[in-house]
């Protein structure tokens, strides 16, 4: 009777219960850790793991990203590098807040502060701890080998001391001020919203909206002359303060029964029907506007101190509409220039987005709701020139998708334009994949890299370490970079840095005399992606332990993200790297595609428009999940479509694992039959060998160009060795 040497298999397996039963060996024998004992002292390759959002399950762009994170470490373990494996969790900001607004069953920040900031703030670090386990599942499930003993979270004590540090540390280099600029606003969410993260995926999203013209009249005139301006925000007009002109901009004075209108001079043929009956005057410079004076179009400020005058800039063109442009202190550059000019202004906008008391007539709308009542408004009054829709792309809200605003606000800041070229130079030392990353989305980014947003009038997150005096007869700044600093100042233990106890921290004014003034914390916390910049050094406490590891491990080999990270973490890793280590925080970076459906649009929970990955494995497998991903081009920066039958993926079990398997199932059952051992075998011509050898090669050869690009040359030694030892044995 034959021998057999190796154990019956099914033709038809059952590859996730075969999965099962390997994960189950793994545990049994401590599998992972032997390979991380193997190579212990051996060099190292270091590779950070972006903190994911404990607030939800993984989706395919998680669950891409993170076979990728696993390829690359056992690949480099196979070289001989020892490769440290610890992830870390993003627990605070928006998208825990908004979970745990979800839970309960409340929404908005006054029902926030009425349910109280402790028991929220609790119910978010509850909900994070929560999804933490239901993700170390999936990750296992997976097959990804994860210290899971060694994880870290954005809400530890010594990783919020660490923020703190760097937090003073650019205070310390004059990075860090406190600014009051219009910027984005989600009313969703009732806090500002940097500008990279109006660059995130649909952030911009198609909008039809109401552009019109409307007449201002000027004071002082011999003739009854009106000023023409255009704009595509009707609902800013009640809060018009200025009008500005081009200074070299050419502007034609029309007549019409006996009234002067001035329009830009090469924007006439625009409002051909508008000025049909009206005969040119004269054409006048922009400069002889300026210091003109006009009667407010709506009476809510009219005795507002400097308001309602016109003014020139150069940003002022006839490119579109009228070639005069209406300023409110909710446009960016409008903000700019009244505060240049000494305009005073009002914005009688609240948190939700609502105007405020100050403007009756439209008093808790929702601003983009009163633009038709507003625009009614100005044709009764008789100042509505022209009325005109328009489609265009237009800022929405990452996280609830509601149209921004932008909004006047006091913020404090990132002065990144200080350090944006030493930015760019040392972007220039990473290798990009795909490589036109370098110079272009990330090298152009940096290179206009502007004022970064970091407070957010928020309750979950590390707070900003500013106290300052509350009787400005007494002014005082201090910004604290360490427990120790605070504990020496306050004189008590710090318990926590978390809200509510930490605005509870207060003491004496030292430079008031009479000791009746109080230092009081700032009560915003920072933008998490601050705090998930700091990942480097904030997930081992360093500079407070861990400095000589981080020394060495300083910057990474490796990180993998999908490519609007560009914009996310990779640029905030950017944004602390330079000023506080004047490096490159980390040396390769790959930058993999999005998935999305078969209308081209990206995986969204909300549209439905995919299968669960955790049912994907369920019925086909993680090793087939896994090979599609990995063997398509989405990691060289292409996008993958996913179809919701998910077609695609079982013709990888079909075209790819089913044969492997067959060669073995094929292997096994003659073997047996022959007695055979594998190794007995050398140099076989049978068509499954070379058949199941190809596979390998190009799996292998794939597998090297992309990881190995930028350093072949060092790869090929062992790649050939790899690939002789293959084609002498069979598989």
């Amino acid at each position: 009777m034959s021998k057999k040497h190796y154990p019956e298999v099914s033709a038809k397996p059952d590859f996730p219960k075969l999965e099962k039963e390997v994960l189950a060996y793994w545990d049994v024998h401590n599998t992972f850790q032997k390979t991380m004992d193997a190579r212990s002292g051996a060099p190292e390759f270091v590779m950070y793991d972006g903190p994911a959002f404990a607030n939800g399950m993984p989706h395919y762009g998680h669950i891409l990203t993170a076979y990728a994170k696993d390829l690359v470490p056992r690949y480099q373990t196979m070289r001989g590098k020892f490769v440290p494996r610890n992830i870390g969790w993003d627990c605070h900001g928006l998208p825990t807040e908004q979970d745990a607004e979800k839970y309960l069953n409340i929404s908005g920040r006054q029902e926030i502060i009425e349910f109280g900031i402790e028991k929220f703030n609790a119910v978010c670090r509850e909900r994070v701890t929560m999804f933490e386990d239901e993700w170390e599942k999936i990750y296992k499930k997976m097959g990804r080998w994860i210290e899971y003993n060694r994880t870290w979270r954005t809400m530890d004590m010594e990783y919020m001391e660490s923020v703190m540090w760097a937090f003073k540390q650019l205070y310390d280099k004059g990075l860090i001020y406190e600014g009051k600029y219009s910027i984005w606003y989600s009313y969703g969410t009732e806090s500002t919203v940097s500008n990279s993260e109006t660059k995130q995926d649909d952030c911009y999203r198609e909008r039809e909206d109401t552009a019109v013209t409307v007449m201002f009249e000027l004071n002082d005139t011999d003739v009854p002359t009106y000023i023409l301006a255009w704009t595509t925000t009707p609902w800013t007009l009640v809060s018009n303060f200025a009008l500005c002109v081009g200074g070299d901009v050419e502007y034609a004075v029309m007549e019409e029964g006996g009234k002067h209108y001035i329009i830009g001079d090469a924007a006439r043929e625009k409002y051909k029907k508008q000025l049909e009956n009206a005969t040119l005057v004269k054409v006048i410079n922009g400069h002889e506007l300026v210091g003109k004076t006009y009667v407010p179009l709506f009476d809510f400020f009219k005795d507002t101190p400097g308001a309602f005058k016109i003014v020139a800039n150069d940003f002022v063109t006839t490119d579109t509409g009228t070639g005069v442009v209406h300023l409110a202190p909710f446009g960016e550059e409008d903000l700019v220039i009244m505060q240049e000019e000494g305009i005073s202004w009002h914005a009688p906008v609240d948190g939700q987005g609502k105007f405020t008391k100050q403007v009756a007539p439209y008093a808790g709308m929702l601003v983009f709701d009163a633009i038709v009542p507003i625009i009614d408004d100005l044709k009764k009054s008789g100042k509505l020139v022209k009325r005109e829709q328009f489609k265009h792309a237009y800022p929405h809200c990452w996280r609830t998708r509601v149209p921004l605003i932008s909004m006047p606000l006091n913020s404090w800041y990132v002065d990144v334009p200080k350090f944006r070229e030493r930015s760019a130079e040392l972007n220039k030392g990473i290798a990009w994949i795909p490589e036109n990353v370098r110079d272009g989305q990330m090298g152009k980014w940096l290179e206009g890299a502007r004022p970064w947003a970091i407070s957010r009038s928020r309750f979950f997150g590390s707070p900003l370490p500013i106290w300052q005096s509350d009787n400005p007869e007494f002014p005082r700044t201090d910004v604290y970079g360490s427990l120790a600093e605070m504990e020496s100042d306050f004189g008590q233990k710090i318990e926590s840095l978390h809200r509510p106890y930490i605005d509870n921290i207060t003491r004496p004014n030292p430079d008031d005399p009479s000791g009746k003034s109080i230092m009081r914390r700032v009560p915003d916390v920072l933008d998490c992606w601050f705090e998930s910049g700091a990942a480097p050094f904030a997930s081992i406490g360093f500079p407070f332990r861990n400095n000589d590891w981080f020394d060495k491990h300083f910057p990474s080999d490796f990180v993998v993200e999908y490519i609007s990270q560009t914009r996310g973490w990779f640029y905030t890793l950017m944004n602390l790297a330079t000023p506080l280590f004047d490096k490159k925080p980390f040396k390769t970076a790959i930058c993999h595609g999005v998935v999305l459906d078969e209308r081209g649009l990206k995986l969204s929970k909300s549209l439905r428009n995919y299968v669960d990955p955790t049912e994907v494995m369920d019925n086909l497998g993680s090793d087939t999940l896994r090979w599609f991903l990995m063997g398509s081009p989405i990691l060289t920066g292409g996008n993958l479509v996913i179809d919701k039958e998910c077609k695609e993926i079982a013709k990888t079990m079909r075209q790819v694992i089913m044969p492997l398997w067959s060669s073995y199932y094929f292997f096994t059952l003659y073997a047996n039959a022959e007695s055979v051992k594998a190794n007995e075998i050398k140099g076989s011509n049978n068509l499954m060998d070379k058949y199941i050898l190809s596979k390998m090669r190009t799996m292998v050869m794939n597998i090297t160009e992309l990881l190995d690009k930028s350093h072949i040359n060092e790869c090929a030694p062992h790649f050939t060795e790899f690939m002789d030892v293959l084609n002498n044995w069979y598989i």
